[in-house]
């Protein structure tokens, strides 16, 4: 028989405070706190007005481990942005590493006991990923090399990453519900990343942003006395790009949609991409809609879908390339700068490639992972690399890893693009699955093209979204057999 608990011997919030030791208690928290905000400013106090809910993730991580996989595609959205409003010594990317790891430790309490656990991650695109990753590792002894904190900057986010999503994502997302749930949560952070583009371009930046653009970073973010919407990404660069494929990934999954609810979803994220894609100014991000939907119209196999989408990007180009409509506007003059081969950007490109093909005539591994471009100057800063700009993803590849490891990269990526592409067209009966590989097939197709102007492929969060688009793509079959 339980025992009745007498109501008037609970102790309340009042009656709990005369006694020292929980007076004590909020002493050392308030202290704490105090130094916390003392030490790390507003990013002290953010912390602790996070707390709750770091406490509250770690509970959910461990009951549910794909709840770290959803943590780090939004961490992907805002980690790299972080930086301006923190101004102590943190190393804002360590935080994806210790989300990841940290799902891995989950994924193997709450599976302990089982056998058979990573059976889901046995595919080809996994072992593509380890072998990416050896080469990678390999790297670190490149001859070239002088910097071994260059190296493992570099080597996280060229190779580290996909090795630790590409499993996660075969584990986690194995029926077309949990795809449902990806798309919604990558549309919805599409979304606000968008409307703090708007913000920035009609309110202005915040204080935060605007001492981050006071630095070398105003050179490439102001343009003509016209600021370009950088969000809470990394650059203007990385947030054109990624909203193109956001909105290009939007449109297709929205023909997909029964629910008139979730299409005008969709609907809604493509706009708000679109938008974003211009007030960033970032001139490559219009290949991304160009090359994706063009990809997506051989994909539908449909003579039809093919000559009318033909016709629509035809007229794309002609208003971009044989047009001044719009000229006064700066975004659609800058975009229509991407038409023109005579660019001077584009002639310095040139030029770029010509010396770092020179350089690298006889080194065929490169000159070392993180040692080549602008983020390299951190720690070689007078480097020959590190005195040239990239700007391509597959340049940056080349520079640092050689024709070798682009030749690697690019059979890769070709390899998961091809081999999706024949699913997508041959083998998978649903026509709604069919049509969300089809946007992620897309997608990833116009970031690769985009990929040689910028370093938009290898940069989060368009990196995590591509390594999640990969395992998805060639995961299909397990998809199409789970219930929806």
């Amino acid at each position: 028989m339980e025992k009745e608990i007498n109501q008037f011997d609970i102790s309340t919030g009042a009656e709990k405070l005369d006694s020292p030791k929980y007076v004590l208690f909020l002493l050392l928290i308030t202290a704490m706190s105090i130094s916390v905000i003392t030490y790390l400013g507003i990013g002290g106090a953010l912390l602790l007005i996070t707390l709750p809910f770091i406490l509250l993730y770690f509970y959910w991580l461990f009951r549910k481990p794909i709840t770290g996989l959803w943590a780090a595609i939004i961490l992907g959205f805002v980690l790299l942005g972080l930086s301006r409003y923190i101004t102590a010594e943190i190393q804002f990317g360590l935080g994806m590493d210790i989300v990841l790891v940290l799902t891995y430790f989950a994924f193997l309490i709450k599976h302990f006991y089982e056998k058979g656990i990573w059976k889901p991650a046995k595919k080809e695109v996994t072992l593509l990923a380890a072998i990416w990753l050896g080469y990678s590792l390999l790297e670190f002894f490149n001859p070239e090399a002088r910097s071994s904190a260059a190296w493992f900057s570099g080597m996280r986010g060229i190779s580290l990453y996909m090795m630790l999503i590409i499993p996660l994502v075969l584990l986690f997302i194995d029926n077309v519900r949990k795809l449902d749930v990806f798309f919604t949560i990558w549309g919805v952070l599409s979304i606000l990343a968008s409307m703090k583009g708007i913000m920035q371009m009609t309110l202005g930046p915040d204080p935060g942003e605007q001492l981050w653009l006071s630095t070398s970073a105003g050179q490439t973010h102001i343009i003509w006395g016209q600021l370009r919407a950088f969000s809470f990404m990394s650059d203007a660069g990385q947030f054109g790009a990624n909203q193109a494929y956001s909105a290009v990934m939007a449109v297709i999954v929205a023909f997909a949609e029964k629910k008139r609810g979730r299409r005008w979803f969709f609907l809604l994220v493509a706009a708000l991409g679109f938008a974003g894609m211009f007030m960033s100014g970032t001139r490559g991000a219009i290949s991304i809609p160009i090359a994706g939907f063009a990809f997506f119209f051989i994909l539908r196999k449909s003579g039809v879908v093919m000559i009318s989408g033909t016709t629509l990007l035809v007229i794309v180009f002609i208003f971009f390339k044989f047009t001044f409509i719009g000229q006064d506007n700066t975004f659609i003059r800058r975009m229509r700068s991407a038409f023109d081969p005579n660019d001077p950007s584009l002639q310095v490109r040139i030029e770029n490639q010509k010396k770092l093909g020179d350089y690298l005539a006889t080194r065929p591994f490169g000159g070392g992972i993180g040692h080549a471009g602008v983020k390299a100057k951190a720690f070689l800063p007078d480097a020959f690399l590190s005195n040239i700009a990239t700007d391509s993803w597959y340049v940056l590849i080349w520079a640092e890893q050689g024709i070798v490891g682009l030749a690697l990269h690019l059979f890769i990526l070709l390899f998961i693009l091809i081999k999706s592409s024949y699913r997508i067209m041959f083998r998978i009966r649903d026509p709604i699955l069919k049509l969300k590989m089809a946007a992620l097939a897309s997608g990833m197709f116009g970031v690769m093209v985009a990929s040689y102007g910028n370093a938009v492929l290898g940069t989060m969060p368009t990196s995590l979204l591509i390594y999640t688009s990969m395992a998805l793509m060639l995961n299909t079959k397990k998809l199409e057999i789970q219930p929806t």
